[in-house]
This record gives structure tokens, C-alpha cells and sequence, in this order.
């Protein structure tokens, strides 16, 4: 009995030392990280190329009209909208346009696509007076996170001649932050 004992106390030493041996811990950490480079949201939406800044309606005229006015429009009717990181300087450079010395009386011109072109300029201000040049920048607040509005104006010039039809014109724009 005394060996039977002996083996019993042996087996439970046994478990209790491999009991031990299971129990053991360690500890440590993981590292997390996250790199945010500057970005730019132009009427809500991201991207590189392509991106639509709006667009300028001048609406519908007769052809015998002297002026008409618009102003660039984001999709929902707003004007052009620039929210950029925190921290970035944004501009807003408008570049050429297709037809951009196409006629005489605007820097830029609406095309029919048979030859006849409506003269017009970009404008800064509502009151049509401080002309945007091909390539003019547009130069924005620093950025602190919340959206900036951009207004762009546009005038169309009447000329004799003008059959009627649709007019239009694609201009470039770049947004450097």
C-alpha cells in the first residue's frame, strides 16, 4: 500500500508540475499605425482625373441676344465646392478651353461645331468685372477641414450672324493643394 501511496504522490506531483508548466503567460503588445497623406474633395466627391467642377449654363436665347450671364454650378445646383486637409493651401487653376480665341469680343468662345462661335469670359466677382485669364489662379484660404466655396462667373457677348443651335465649350481646371 505504502508503494501504491508512494506512486499516487509521484502522479499528483507530476500533474502539478505539468499543471505549471500550461499556466505560464506572455505578454506584449501590437503596433498600430495609419498614414494620411493630404486630399481634396471637389463638390463632395475624390479623385485625380476626370474630376466635374461644374458646369456653366448660360441658358436659352435667341440668337439675336447682346448678353447673358451664368455662373459654374456644382450637380446640386450650389457653386463649386473645395474641401481639402487640414493644413493644405489649396488654388484652383482654369486653364484653356477648346475653342479659347475662336472669336472676337471673349478669351474664350462656344462652338456649334460648324464654324460659329459665341465669345465669353470667366469672371471672379458678380459683377463681371475682374476678368479670369486662361491659366488664372484662383487662390484659396488655408484649409481648416471645412468646405470652401468658389464662384465662378461666366458672360456671353451676342454677335450678328449667330445661327441657332447649341454652343459649347470644355475648359480645364486644376486643383493644386
Amino acid at each position: 500500500m505504502s508503494m501504491l501511496v508512494s506512486r499516487i504522490g509521484f502522479s499528483v506531483l507530476v500533474l502539478a508540475l505539468a499543471s505549471n508548466v500550461q499556466a505560464a503567460t506572455t505578454t506584449g503588445q501590437i503596433t498600430s499605425s495609419m498614414t494620411l497623406s493630404s486630399s481634396c474633395q471637389v463638390n463632395g466627391a475624390g479623385g485625380t482625373t476626370g474630376v466635374n467642377f461644374g458646369a456653366l449654363d448660360f441658358g436659352s436665347t435667341g440668337s439675336l441676344f447682346t448678353t447673358a450671364n451664368g455662373a459654374v454650378l456644382a450637380g446640386g445646383g450650389g457653386a463649386l465646392s473645395i474641401l481639402c486637409s487640414s493644413g493644405t493651401s489649396p488654388t484652383v487653376t482654369v486653364g484653356a478651353g477648346t475653342n479659347d480665341g475662336g472669336s472676337v469680343g471673349g478669351t474664350r468662345a462656344l462652338a456649334d461645331g460648324s464654324g460659329n462661335f459665341v465669345p465669353y469670359d470667366l469672371y471672379t466677382d458678380v459683377g463681371r468685372t475682374q476678368v479670369l485669364a486662361i491659366d488664372g489662379v484662383i487662390t484659396l484660404d488655408e484649409s481648416t477641414g471645412v468646405a470652401q466655396t468658389v464662384n465662378i462667373y461666366g458672360k456671353a457677348v451676342g454677335k450678328a450672324g449667330l445661327p441657332a443651335g447649341t454652343y459649347t465649350d470644355t475648359v480645364a481646371v486644376e486643383l493644386s493643394f
